[in-house]
């Protein structure tokens, strides 16, 4: 049996930070990810304005844009044929104002390393948090897949949209009107357009510049992957060739459906996130759409808001279970209103793309307005950059570093 003051379950990106932040407190933390690695490709990777000012609270942000990156300050759409800039982030009153395109496992792996640092902080790769742990109606700890207890006086459950853990909290399903699937195209060198979302009859298609390649979003509506991949490889690649001279080496990287991964979109949250013993965040908490790639981001600020919550009380021995309401209470007006903005999104614009079959003749007179006056771009770019109510590191530095 191990013992230790916070068992979180998950590896990603609302386990580590938060995993960084209490033992960063002095709080003795043990992560359990399932994974020997972080190395599973076509995960959210838009570190956004907020969560790079996170780090430079940390006096992380230079260690972490030592490691792989690119810079996007604004983001463009080609609807119906014409190019378009629509976001602007240089205007952003942060330290780093754009977005950092990183593989989320360089991420994670400056993140454990970081947390590393810290005497408190544990990570047990190859270890996966299976079954609860209760006591008289309380979770005391986690049972891991080789049948070890590790037992805790708090369990932080970041397991992702599938949790096992969510299991007796009631979920709201918002839905969702797509899937998405993603690959790769490299680049050419007569491609000069950075990362960009592309929208026509029938077709959205989403082009994310990662210097040499381009990390791309193929959108199809909800439960269309068999039909797809029915119409056969040949024709699957006809169509994203189509989409314009950014893709004409598809047929380079795209030589299988093994090269083509499918991400079926959920959005939903619950409607409570703890139990006596257990906190659920990020992901687990809430499923976001890929609209905005504000799914990292907001399960960075989740775990930022729970270690200024709880880190503190918990190192200096308190019970942490009459505080676990007060994260859900804090992030739950973030959370409704991104969720409500990618609903209106997609039965907006989304849905009525996909579903379309009359020519588009020209871009939206939002667009064309955006594109036209540059202070217009600001908006969009707060809005996904900053998300709503932002946090900032207020959890307590214990100072004990190795």
């Amino acid at each position: 049996m191990v013992e230790t003051e916070v068992a979180i379950i998950g590896g990603g990106p609302a386990g580590m930070m938060a995993g960084l932040l209490f033992a960063r407190a002095g709080v003795k933390t043990l992560v359990l990810e399932k994974h020997a690695d972080f190395l599973r490709d076509f995960r959210g990777d838009t570190v956004h304005p907020s969560t790079l000012r996170i780090f430079h609270d940390l006096g992380l942000l230079n260690e972490l844009l030592a490691r792989p990156h690119q810079k996007v300050e604004q983001l463009g759409a080609r609807i119906a044929g014409r190019d378009l800039t629509m976001v602007d982030f240089r205007h952003l009153p942060v330290p780093a104002p754009y977005i950092a395109l990183m593989p989320q496992w360089e991420f994670l792996d400056f993140v454990a390393e970081a947390a590393a640092r810290y005497p408190a902080f544990s990570l047990r790769r190859r270890c996966e948090g299976m079954d609860l742990i209760e006591d008289r109606g309380r979770v005391i700890g986690v049972r891991t897949g080789d049948g070890e207890e590790v037992r805790a006086r708090l369990v932080i459950a970041c397991d992702g949209r599938d949790s096992r853990h969510r299991g007796g909290l009631p979920v709201t399903d918002i839905g969702a009107p797509m899937d998405v699937f993603w690959f790769r195209i490299p680049k050419t060198e007569r491609a000069t357009n950075d990362s960009m979302g592309v929208f026509d009859t029938g077709r959205i298609f989403v082009l994310i510049d990662r210097g040499d390649y381009w990390q791309c979003a193929f959108v199809f509506p909800k439960g269309g992957a068999e039909k797809v991949r029915g119409e056969g490889l040949a024709a699957f690649v006809d169509r994203v060739r189509a989409v314009g001279a950014e893709t004409a080496r598809v047929g380079e990287s795209v030589t299988r459906w093994d090269d083509v991964k499918l991400l079926t979109v959920t959005v939903d949250r619950l409607a409570q996130w703890h139990r006596p013993g257990l906190l659920v965040i990020g992901d687990a908490a809430h499923a976001m759409s890929p609209i905005g790639g504000v799914g990292i981001n907001l399960a960075v600020q989740d775990a930022v808001a729970t270690a200024n919550l709880l880190a503190g009380p918990i190192a200096a021995g308190r019970d942490p279970d009459p505080l676990l309401h007060k994260v859900r209470d804090r992030r739950i007006g973030a959370v409704r209103i991104t969720q409500g903005l990618q609903k209106l999104v997609q039965n907006r614009i989304i849905a009525p793309v996909l579903s379309a079959t009359e020519p588009m003749e020209r871009p939206p007179l939002v667009a064309r307005m955006i594109d036209r006056v540059p202070p217009l771009r600001r908006i969009p770019a707060r809005i996904v950059g900053m998300g709503f109510r932002p946090e900032q590191i207020r959890s307590p530095d214990a100072g004990e570093r190795t």
